[in-house]
């Protein structure tokens, strides 16, 4: 028998007259996406207006799942998980990653909010091109792309900023009922919580930031050159290995001979589909390596066989990398809605980039080249810049209860993100994870500390001592795995 929290009845009875709109909650089941297993929830939809200032008309619907706390008399407010990407549906993330709440959700219901244009709300998709992301189309070519993109989309790709998802967040948790919203966010989800305790702080409870994007700090100029600087942790930290450079000896001079050669010459490769199996031709160059070798570093689990993949390439076996690549674009294409993952960087990031700083230099130096970058500015040149609130781009003053979680060997937000987006924080605690990549909720004891951190409200007071115990996927020194 499923149980509809008592807030939620209540609200049910009383939304008229409080002013906000009614949200009703039916038996669901929420999954990753086909073939993943599912779990029970109670889900929902609301209507909201496309513009919220109601300038331009339309409506579009909103995605809600709740899942029930295991506590029969949970607290009355919420855990809400905040996806990353750009692009990426709360549902999806969350149910990926359900066992790493499992901890929070004992004494709290999961509330689960799809943002406006990924998952189930109004999705803003339109055909995705591997070729753009990875660099292989001209300027020109990619400003076609991208218009032929907007003539796709459903609705108005003005009204899919930040600024006004955490105003769809705000009406949910009104029409719930919930007093207050504890929120988590990941990647770019940290900007979605920073700005919803900007604007609502009295409706914020807690916040936990992991993998910071700070506010003052436009994403895309800096995403090759970090992730650089983490390769060359990641194979530094296998030279001093003794097993690992013995097995590698000298890998990051391979690196350099990859990048050179296929910066060059691209290769043909024969590589098994992930999905079906069949064999593919590929074309495998400089963007089909960045492609592979930048998601590698995101998770220490990835990261163990990065050695052993550059190695194999040094040696001319390209197909490892080439299906690593193949395995990104098909996780990319399946999470990420494009037209909200551009609406937000052509409105929040690529507007703002101060040319004057930019180490181009670097850029062309590193293992990605400015492709990405010259893309973005690209797509950005004919895609229309949607609203902002007045000081999104300045960091978030507050008192109220802030975690913020970083790895030490992080690709694209280091330790110094969080950093700089806590210089105004008064009440936060920063944790590092060593030899940990993007996002740390699966790491170690976070779990149970974001979950202590959520009931005490005192990020001063947690225990972080067993952080250092967390494991770290020993490097793989062949295709059986590591080491005994």
């Amino acid at each position: 028998m499923h149980r509809t929290p008592l807030i939620l009845l209540a609200t049910l009875l009383t939304a008229s007259t409080a002013g906000a709109q009614s949200l009703e909650l039916t038996d669901c089941r929420i999954s990753a996406g086909p073939g993943a297993s599912s779990m029970a929830a109670r889900c929902g939809t609301m209507m909201r207006p496309l513009d919220p200032t109601g300038e331009v008309p339309g409506e579009i619907e909103l995605r809600i799942a709740v899942v029930p706390a295991l506590n029969l008399t949970p607290e009355p407010d919420p855990f809400v998980p905040i996806a990353g990407g750009p692009g990426q549906g709360s549902v999806q993330f969350y149910t990926s990653y359900y066992w790493a709440f499992e901890d929070v959700r004992r004494n709290r219901d999961i509330l689960l909010i799809d943002q406006r244009g990924t998952g189930e709300s109004a999705t803003m998709d339109c055909e995705f091109d591997d070729d753009i992301l990875e660099g292989e189309y001209s300027v020109e070519v990619t400003v076609e792309y991208t218009e032929r993109c907007l003539e796709q989309l459903p609705h108005d790709p003005r009204f899919f900023t930040t600024s006004v998802a955490v105003t769809d967040m705000e009406a949910v948790r009104a029409a719930l009922g919930y007093p207050a919203l504890n929120l988590y966010g990941v990647s770019y989800g940290t900007r979605v919580a920073q700005h919803f305790a900007r604007r609502y702080p009295g409706s914020t409870r807690t916040v936990v930031i992991d993998g910071v994007v700070p506010p003052q700090l436009s994403l895309g100029p800096e995403i090759a050159t970090e992730s650089q600087k983490a390769v060359d942790r990641i194979l530094a930290r296998c030279a001093e290995d003794e097993a690992c450079n013995e097995r590698f000896p000298d890998v990051a001079a391979d690196f350099e001979r990859v990048v050179v050669e296929l910066r060059a010459t691209p290769v043909t490769i024969d590589v098994p589909h992930p999905s079906t199996g069949r064999p593919e031709d590929l074309e495998f160059g400089e963007g089909e390596l960045a492609g592979a070798i930048r998601l590698l570093a995101y998770h220490p689990n990835s990261i163990a066989l990065m050695p052993l993949l550059i190695h194999e390439a040094g040696e001319g076996n390209y197909a490892p990398l080439g299906s690593q690549f193949m395995m990104t674009m098909i996780a990319i294409r399946d999470a990420m809605s494009l037209g909200m993952h551009n609406a937000v960087l052509c409105s929040e990031d690529v507007p703002f980039y101060d040319k004057s700083s930019i180490d181009y230099e670097g850029l062309a130096a590193s293992y990605m080249g400015t492709f990405q970058l010259d893309a973005l500015e690209a797509i950005c040149s004919v895609w229309p810049a949607g609203p902002i609130d007045d000081e999104f781009k300045v960091p978030l003053a507050t008192g109220l209860p802030v975690l913020l979680l970083s790895g030490d060997s992080d690709p694209i937000t280091p330790p110094r993100y969080a950093d700089l987006a806590a210089i105004d924080l008064t009440n936060a605690t920063h944790l590092i994870g060593k030899h940990q990549g993007h996002g740390q909720i699966s790491v170690g004891c976070t779990p149970q500390l974001v979950a202590d951190f959520i009931d005490t409200t005192d990020p001063a007071g947690l225990d972080a001592t067993c952080l250092e115990r967390s494991f770290v996927m020993p490097f793989f020194l062949d295709f059986s795995g590591p080491n005994p």
